[in-house]
């Protein structure tokens, strides 16, 4: 995490100068005096973004308390394995979910007549996906 923090303010400070040079490189044409805005405000904001995820990614390193097992040269594989949640192996609802909503972007894509077919599927899979373990043979 702590490469990743340094190689962001590096690409920050590297943006940064980068659109000095282009400000600078810009109003300095013969053909066209002033300088050119829309590429000194992208490569600006390239440089913002890259500060404001080097100040993230820092946060989250000090708040963490500690390397992650990832970054120690010591660690297992096991260590870095969380607990990621529970799933279904039987479950069908996620399939039929799916493929409602591949049909509802199909609909956007192709006529909007077929979302009116897709959006109650949908419902119905969402519906089931949820309340799967509230009836049958795996109800809790």
């Amino acid at each position: 995490m702590r490469a990743n923090v340094i190689l962001f303010w590096l690409l920050a400070a590297f943006f940064a100068v980068a659109a000095v040079v282009y400000a600078i490189w810009t109003s300095v044409d013969d053909l066209d005096p002033g300088p050119e805005w829309v590429g000194i405000v992208a490569v600006s904001l390239a440089a913002v973004l890259s500060a404001f995820l080097a100040f993230y990614l820092g946060r989250v390193h000090a708040s963490q308390g500690g390397p992650l097992p990832e970054d120690r040269l010591d660690a297992n594989i096991d260590d870095g394995d969380p607990e990621l949640g529970f799933f279904s192996p039987w479950s069908w609802w996620p399939i039929v979910l799916a493929g409602a909503a591949a049909l509802a972007f199909l609909g956007l894509a192709i006529g909007f007549w077929i979302s009116f077919i897709a959006i109650p599927l949908v419902l119905i899979g969402l519906v089931g996906w949820v309340y799967e373990y509230y009836r049958g043979n795996f109800a809790r």
